[in-house]
């Protein structure tokens, strides 16, 4: 009898690991490659996607990422350069990860000296009292942003070596466990990149990061440059599910590019359908899509407005 139900026990299980195969996240992720996007999160907060190969993640019941609906789908990078302006990071961090009244942080300002990182604000918690840190950049082991603080002053007077004398610690001044994508570390703050933006939340492992000019430079993984695979600036998606608008594509075959190649694709997910009426799509005999995209920041008042 064992002899006998032991090749059915072995076709059942092989079904179940086929099926579950079928059904695992990376079966239903739709693959993605962007080249010279400036991705916006916000009106005021936006980054320059050099070059990106990643995946759409869904994160939902329905196991599709679906563009109206930022919170259907992680952006998971493989590789990627990508740059952020300070004062686009100090935007984000205002209105997204220290938004909430009781944050320790209020009305940061960030910007760059003699390669340093400086940022200015007011410790909330501590009665708005002015404050100014200066520091340098580096990956952690985890692949988070490093912000090492080398000098600070609060209330316009140097505490930096006075902070030290007592055992005091930035950790210690500034309680940030209530605060999304940044946490304290003794003289050090951490950003997790993932957690500093509205959604779609973007995963992935830092291996480098730099100064340039006004300008914080990401690095994930190992950036190849650019493939090669077709000329301008796009954003191009392949196979699993994706939905946009009315439309639902299997075997996803879509490509937004953008209308103007001389700059960057001012791309803004919250309102890529006033971006694509401002455009024109085309059909290929393969049934895939070709979407011409007019920049955001191109978009007339009235075009902005359109529903």
């Amino acid at each position: 009898m064992f002899r006998q139900l032991l090749p059915l026990v072995c076709i059942a299980f092989a079904l179940a690991v086929a099926f579950a195969q079928e059904q695992s996240p990376d079966g239903r992720s739709v693959h993605t490659e962007m080249h010279n996007v400036m991705y916006h999160f916000t009106d005021s907060s936006a980054v320059h996607i050099v070059y990106l190969e990643g995946e759409l993640v869904p994160t939902t019941a329905t196991g599709i990422p679906v563009f109206d609906d930022p919170n259907s789908f992680t952006l998971n990078i493989r590789s990627a350069e990508m740059s952020i302006a300070t004062d686009a990071l100090a935007n984000a961090l205002n209105q997204y990860a220290f938004a909430a009244p009781d944050a320790p942080l209020k009305e940061i300002r960030i910007s760059t000296q003699s390669g340093k990182l400086n940022i200015r604000g007011r410790l909330h918690s501590k009665g708005n009292i002015p404050f100014e840190s200066v520091g340098s950049l580096s990956v952690t082991l985890e692949g988070e942003i490093r912000v090492h603080t080398e000098k600070v002053k609060a209330a316009h007077l140097p505490v930096k070596g006075l902070m030290d004398v007592l055992g005091e610690t930035i950790a210690k001044l500034i309680d940030t466990r209530k605060v999304r994508g940044v946490r304290a570390e003794k003289d050090d703050l951490i950003l997790t990149p993932a957690e500093l933006f509205p959604p779609p939340h973007v995963q992935g492992r830092l291996s480098s990061v730099a100064l340039r000019g006004n300008e914080i430079v990401q690095t994930y993984g190992n950036a190849p440059a650019h493939s090669g695979k077709m000329s301008g600036n796009y954003m191009a998606y392949q196979g699993a599910e994706l939905r946009f608008g009315k439309l639902t594509m299997s075997d996803t075959d879509l490509i937004l590019i953008d209308l103007d190649p001389q700059d960057p694709f001012d791309f803004y997910l919250n309102h890529y359908k006033e971006q694509l009426a401002a455009g024109y799509t085309k059909n290929t005999l393969s049934s895939g899509l070709r979407s011409y995209f007019r920049d955001y920041n191109k978009l007339t008042p009235k075009q902005k407005t359109q529903k």
